[in-house]
């Protein structure tokens, strides 16, 4: 999943990116308000990480602006204020959560995962479809219970697909969710990636469908 960051302490920024990279999502990150609100204004983010004291303008403001456009972006915010009032003012402005520092990353991960799971409608950490169980907070791939080994693009890639069964999921959607600001991108980039997924599927009998001139998809039918 692509997320975008906006935090201007740069140990807490450095360290929160490495983990979410860890987990195998592409992470994009804003120093100020302002950059944090043109990087949501342009591009399709599945969660943004927000600082409520941020410089230009807060997180506030980047949230306000953000439910202005009418966008359902999950959002997150992170504060060292924990009164009630400021809680109430984020809620009400539109925020789907809040985290106080100091805070462990362990639970940052798992707040994550639960917000993208909300946004998907979904209860349970797991994806399942036929013979296959994607275990998303694991971070782990089984087909009748057997484990498969992926890489984090790959599982990156099953977990789009997987979320969007039933749906064509195109090219540019899975560059724009997988792939950061700062990741380098070949022309093929996203034919390799499938090759080497539907190589390691065959055995489950996944089917990834390639819809000619539309993108991938995968079969409700399990």
């Amino acid at each position: 999943m692509r997320i975008l960051l906006a935090e201007d302490d740069g140990m807490l920024a450095d360290a929160v990116t490495r983990a979410l990279v860890q987990a195998a999502h592409a992470v994009d990150l804003a120093r100020d308000g302002a950059e944090a609100d043109r990087a949501l204004s342009v591009n399709e983010y599945d969660l943004a990480i927000l600082d409520v004291g941020l410089p230009v303008f807060d997180g506030f403001e980047v949230l306000r602006r953000l439910r202005d456009r009418r966008s359902p972006v999950p959002v997150m915010m992170l504060t060292v204020r924990d009164s009630i009032e400021d809680r109430v003012a984020g809620l009400d402005l539109g925020a789907d959560d809040y985290l106080t520092k100091p805070f462990h990353l362990f639970e940052l991960e798992a707040r994550v995962r639960a917000l993208i799971r909300r946004a998907h409608s979904r209860s349970s950490s797991n994806l399942l479809h036929g013979k296959l169980r994607l275990d998303v907070a694991g971070r782990r791939l089984f087909s009748d219970d057997q484990p498969i080994e992926l890489t984090s693009r790959e599982f990156a890639v099953l977990e789009l697909l997987l979320l969007r069964v039933g749906r064509v999921v195109t090219k540019q959607q899975l560059v724009d969710h997988l792939y950061g600001w700062d990741d380098s991108l070949s022309s093929n980039a996203i034919e390799v990636l499938m090759h080497r997924l539907r190589k390691k599927l065959e055995a489950s009998g996944m089917d990834i469908r390639t819809v000619r001139g539309m993108g991938y998809l995968i079969d409700n039918a399990a």
